[in-house]
């Protein structure tokens, strides 16, 4: 890129973010006041991480948007006054042109969040965890193991820990580093930048775009979650039996695997009363005789230690069995393909040092997560019933202000779930934080601006659907970073918009006084009678829609038109080739997965290690 072209995008950003965030900050707001350099940097950086076929495209659309001020400013936007800015914004922000919706939204939302974080503690700085004798630092050009583990988050470390207390020779590698639990603050802009993949920008495209999260960091999505805990719902565990052919799926058979997971964990519920925020939930779910209750979470509570505890992962717990068990952990390594050659696995690495690494091994596991893993399989050219079926849990989101003080800089997230519909809809409370707050408050700016002053009153909240929309997994020539569609039927925008509208209805119930849904276009509600500002239907493209749950991008069962993998995740066709993620869960399961992803990996673990000695 040349240095011309450099610096006419920094300039372009940074009058962007500049104007974005005046109309967002209070202007008596001392440590939120200009100059905005600091976000404009902050953005540069997010747009550097950000996936890679987006980066050409947003750098134009910036410089694009930048010239367009001479249409209807006749100046460039970096030159205008800050009046004339203000009209080009609303301009886009307001387009019907969906790319000009979103290109707004992309800035609005990575300005939100630095702005309002500059408010928050000085956060830890990013250090890498000094690691023990078992992370190999200096890989040699050529490795040799039995068993080679791809990706360290609960299915692999899972994998990688039983394997190696079985007496395996075990090398275990991660695209990400190894950072402790405590390197960050949790739900924080410095943990976007240390631990998600992207920075956090990923999306599925379609109509309706959906952003997603991946961790990307030793632990995986262990370490950037809630730590809310499910074991898989009997009904769902029936329909995998019958529509997949998926063996062993008994409670006798699972009940273990989910226990000894429960038990290594720490999975637990309070100790003490919930924060306020989760009982308005609750209380308000109660009042209109629907279903609430506390879900378990992976936290260890001390004695005299209060309601936080301390949030458990793979790096506090199975990792660390792994390390003692002598397996070998190989950070900062991504796997670019495999092939099989002389009865065994070839993996080709590539090093975060710019060397290019070559695994041999006679077994090899995939635990790389519902986009990873179909996207390594398809560039390798094992493509059958291979990303082909991803599912996911949309969500739409609201927040709601109450008259009391509902919210708490340490609160989390929240531990109750209203279930009434599940598996259709379910209900539950989000990170507060006042950045997260302010994103989602980007379609109403007044309230969005006073953020500082009302988010100890204020809470995020969301429903969920289990959803019957699919979605493909494609890995794209010339790029590193696979192609995520995924497209809503016209049942799911019905059930999102009923979801949104019910939520609302609880918030109501349990007192509040403005809920502000996440819907361009939607203005504040007050009260019941403005439920029916809500839409029936979920418009394209105008809903704010999230997932933390992928899934089912390479479905294990017995039916091979349409399973990827036998029922212990062996990969049909190919030898000595297993996955151990959220790909073999055959659909949503409507609720968290990741209690399933650990039971399963248990099971298919042992499994595996039964069969192997025969």
């Amino acid at each position: 890129m040349s240095k011309l072209f450099q610096t006419h995008l920094n300039d372009s950003v940074s009058a962007l973010s500049y104007s974005l965030a005046r109309n967002l900050a209070e202007a008596d707001r001392d440590e939120l006041a200009p100059p905005y350099n600091d976000i404009a940097r902050f953005i540069l950086r997010e747009q550097a991480r950000m996936t890679d076929y987006l980066r050409p495209a947003m750098k134009l659309a910036t410089l694009g948007f930048d010239e367009a001020g001479w249409i209807s400013l006749g100046m460039a936007f970096r030159h205008a006054p800050r009046e004339k800015r203000e009209k080009l914004i609303r301009s886009w922000k307001n387009s019907p042109r969906g790319v000009q919706r979103d290109f707004i939204r992309f800035y609005e939302s990575l300005t939100a969040l630095a702005l309002h974080s500059r408010a928050l503690p000085t956060e830890n700085p990013a250090e890498e965890t000094v690691p023990p004798e078992s992370v190999v630092r200096e890989p040699p050009e050529k490795m040799r193991c039995e068993i080679l583990v791809v990706g360290s988050g609960p299915g692999g470390s899972i994998t990688g820990c039983l394997l190696a207390e079985a007496g395996r020779e075990v090398v275990m590698i991660e695209e990400g580093p190894y950072l402790a639990l405590e390197s960050c603050e949790s739900f924080s802009r410095q943990e976007m930048e240390q631990k998600y993949r992207g920075g956090g920008l990923t999306v599925a495209m379609g109509p309706t775009k959906i952003a997603y999260v991946e961790g990307r960091c030793v632990g995986g999505g262990s370490e950037i979650n809630s730590g809310l805990y499910h074991r898989t719902p009997p009904d769902i565990l029936e329909t995998w039996r019958r529509e997949f052919k998926v063996e062993g799926l008994g409670d006798e058979e699972l009940r273990p695997h989910f226990e000894a997971c429960e038990k290594e964990l720490s999975v637990s519920r309070l100790p003490g009363a919930a924060p306020a925020a989760s009982l308005k939930l609750h209380n308000g779910a109660e009042k209109l005789g629907w279903q609430s209750q506390e879900v378990p979470r992976w936290f260890r509570h001390e004695p005299g230690a209060g309601t936080r505890g301390a949030r458990q992962s793979m790096t506090r717990t199975y990792v660390p069995r792994f390390f003692r068990a002598g397996g070998k952990l190989l950070p900062n390594a991504r796997a670019l393909a495999i092939r099989q050659e002389g009865g065994r696995w070839q993996a080709r690495i590539e090093h975060a040092s710019g060397k290019t690494i070559e695994v041999s091994s006679e077994k090899l596991f995939l635990a790389s997560g519902a986009v990873q893993t179909p996207a390594l399989l398809r560039r390798s050219g094992i493509s059958k019933n291979i990303g082909e079926r991803l599912r996911l849990h949309p969500t739409v989101k609201l927040v709601a202000q109450f008259p009391d003080t509902v919210n708490a800089t340490d609160m989390g997230v929240p531990a109750h779930q209203v279930k009434e519909f599940s598996p259709r809809l379910s209900f539950g409370c989000s990170v507060s934080t006042p950045p997260y707050l302010a994103l989602g408050l980007l379609d109403h700016p007044a309230a969005a601006r006073a953020v500082p002053k009302t988010w100890p009153n204020q809470a995020n909240y969301y429903a969920m659907i289990t959803g019957e929309g699919h979605g493909t997994v494609r890995p794209l020539p010339g790029f590193r970073d696979p192609l995520v569609r995924y497209r809503l039927s016209a049942n799911d925008r019905r059930d999102l918009a009923d979801g949104l509208r019910k939520l609302a209805e609880i918030m109501f119930a349990s007192g509040a006084q403005s809920v502000y849904p996440g819907v361009a276009g939607v203005s504040v509600l007050k009260n019941t009678d403005d439920l029916r500002k809500l839409p029936e239907e979920m418009p394209q493209g105008k809903a704010s829609l999230i997932t933390i749950h992928l899934f089912s991008s390479c479905p294990m069962g017995e039916d091979r038109a349409k399973c990827a993998a036998d029922s212990f995740g062996r990969v049909h066709g190919v030898e000595n080739l297993f996955i151990a993620d959220a790909s073999l869960l055959c659909t949503a399961p409507g609720v968290n997965p990741q209690g399933s992803v650990m039971a399963m990996a248990r099971r298919n673990a042992l499994h595996f290690l039964n069969e192997d000695k025969r």
